[in-house]
């Protein structure tokens, strides 16, 4: 089994928040699923504020 988790968020969070993230997400799946830990990839995709909207408005404006 090779799970793969992609996060997405919008950009501005230190490098130490992201290998926080990665590490926990990584040990949630080793614990929920067995997996083996050189199994488990993660993908950060930041998004700049000015690609995301809710409730018809973009969040940089």
């Amino acid at each position: 089994m090779m799970p793969i988790v992609t996060v997405q968020m919008l950009e501005g969070r230190t490098d130490e928040q992201k290998k926080a993230l990665v590490e926990s997400v990584t040990d949630s799946v080793i614990e929920t699923t067995g997996a083996r830990r050189e199994a488990v990839t993660v993908v950060i995709e930041e998004m700049k504020k000015q690609h995301y909207g809710v409730g018809g408005k973009r969040l940089s404006d």
